[in-house]
């Protein structure tokens, strides 16, 4: 039977209750009480008017739109770049570096600053630097300032990604299946959008400044629902009296479902990170012309969009998830077998399996807020997962390319990320058992 924590500032044990306590900063105990409860924790909507639930719905997909564009609309126009900056490719390899850098650094920083400013102004601060590093770096003409603004508009895009969990936990703790669906479906358009129209986008507009500037427009509109909702936020002034404290990374990754969710979402993303660098490359090599490649690897990303709606709500609605990481993973090393014994014949089908298999990602968004109680134990868990993450995520593209080098073909790498599917099947299953950071975080303070 499953517990859900009630927080009490009472000493007196009542009959059939269980307690675990912690110190507060006020010399009080803060208990938490254990009560029966049946799926998921219980919690209850916040008093808000349904105005400002439709404005946070709103800021929520719209800023969820716009957390890709910064990193993905780079690559279509990388050759345009470093021509028109004199760019090396040293410096080409640290621009696509950053990405991972922003969110493993300023990921990581994003609970504790949320905690003293408030979560909606942290919101709209992380939009504001995405518009000027995205816009900023289409009008420069060296490669240093470039970085630098790349890096603060992958920072404030680093910032939001970590908050949204946390958001969802806030504003819909009773909806959060289908308040991840609508995020990760729009998180999955924001990236094909600018993935496959960046390009022609430079070219209607006639330079790939343009082309690149253009998303700095739709950030800016994304902005706009939260410098709205500013009037609602606050600090935490007093996290203990409101029972939310912030939690520190250091505590979640001494939880066994910190680093499992860690573990999770940084093998699942060194997948997705490989198959989004390397496939046009592979698709190219096996007969297919580049419109045709690019367009195979459309169908994995287009995949992603339907089923980025559709597993968070089965995902929320399930008491047990690990039917449902049997079904998204086990899609992926079939799709790695067929792109080895017949990467032509059914490339399409080996595309789809490959889709569906990236949808790990929405599921384990999903997770972070079905493995927490409280906003604060979300943003906290949030960025841990994928600040640590991203960090091993890296690995994928690197080591795909590496393996290719050292082989000469395809096959190596192709294998390697089937055989990287074990672990990622194993701690998946492990994720989708019911627990709670913050029962783990009581127990171990408890002890």
């Amino acid at each position: 039977m499953l517990v859900a924590p009630v927080r009490v500032v009472c000493p007196r044990e009542r009959s059939g209750a269980l307690w675990g306590t912690r110190p507060c900063r006020r010399g009080r105990r803060t208990l938490w009480h254990t009560r029966p409860v049946t799926d998921a924790p219980a919690a209850d909507a916040p008093d808000e008017s349904r105005a400002a639930r439709i404005l946070v719905l709103v800021g929520i997909v719209v800023l969820a739109f716009n957390l890709r564009p910064a990193a993905v609309s780079v690559g279509p126009v990388l050759a345009e770049i470093r021509d028109g900056l004199g760019m090396t490719g040293t410096e080409a390899g640290v621009l696509t570096a950053l990405p991972v850098v922003a969110f493993a650094v300023f990921g990581a920083l994003s609970p504790r600053i949320a905690a003293l400013v408030g979560s909606h102004r942290l919101t709209l601060l992380a939009l504001v630097g995405v518009v000027v590093g995205l816009y900023g770096r289409s009008r420069v003409d060296s490669v240093v300032p470039f970085l630098a603004l790349s890096l603060l508009a992958l920072a404030g895009m680093a910032t939001a990604n970590v908050l949204l969990p946390s958001l969802v936990k806030a504003h819909f703790p009773d909806r959060i299946g289908l308040l991840t669906a609508l995020y990760s479906t729009a998180l999955a358009i924001g990236l094909t959008a600018a993935s496959v129209t960046t390009v022609p986008i430079s070219d209607a507009l006639g330079d790939w400044r343009d082309g690149l500037a253009v998303w700095a427009i739709t950030a800016a509109i994304a902005a706009l629902p939260w410098l709205a909702l500013l009037r609602h936020d606050r600090p935490h002034a007093d996290p203990d009296r409101e029972g939310h404290a912030p939690i520190s990374l250091r505590a979640v990754a001494r939880t066994r479902i910190g680093v499992l969710m860690a573990l999770f979402f940084g093998l699942q993303s060194m997948q997705a990170y490989a198959i989004f660098g390397w496939f046009a490359a592979i698709f190219r090599d096996s007969g297919f012309s580049p419109g045709e490649a690019g367009a195979l690897l459309g169908v994995v990303t287009g995949v992603s969009i339907p089923l980025s709606f559709v597993v968070p709500s089965l995902a929320s609605r399930m008491h047990d998830q690990r039917p449902l990481v049997w079904a998204v993973i086990g899609c992926y090393p079939l799709g790695y077998a067929g792109m080895i014994a017949a990467p032509e014949d059914a490339a399409v089908l080996w595309a789809v399996l490959l889709g569906i298999g990236t949808c790990a990602f929405p599921l384990v968004l999903t997770q972070i807020n079905l493995r927490t109680r409280t906003p604060a134990g979300t943003a906290a868990l949030s960025g841990f997962t994928q600040s640590t993450g991203y960090l091993l995520a890296a690995v994928g593209p690197f080591g795909f390319g590496l393996l290719h080098d050292l082989s000469g073909g395809w096959d190596l790498p192709l294998l390697a990320m089937a055989a990287l599917t074990v672990p990622l099947l194993v701690v998946g299953l492990a994720v989708a058992r019911p627990a709670y950071l913050e029962d783990q975080l009581a127990a171990r303070e408890a002890s």
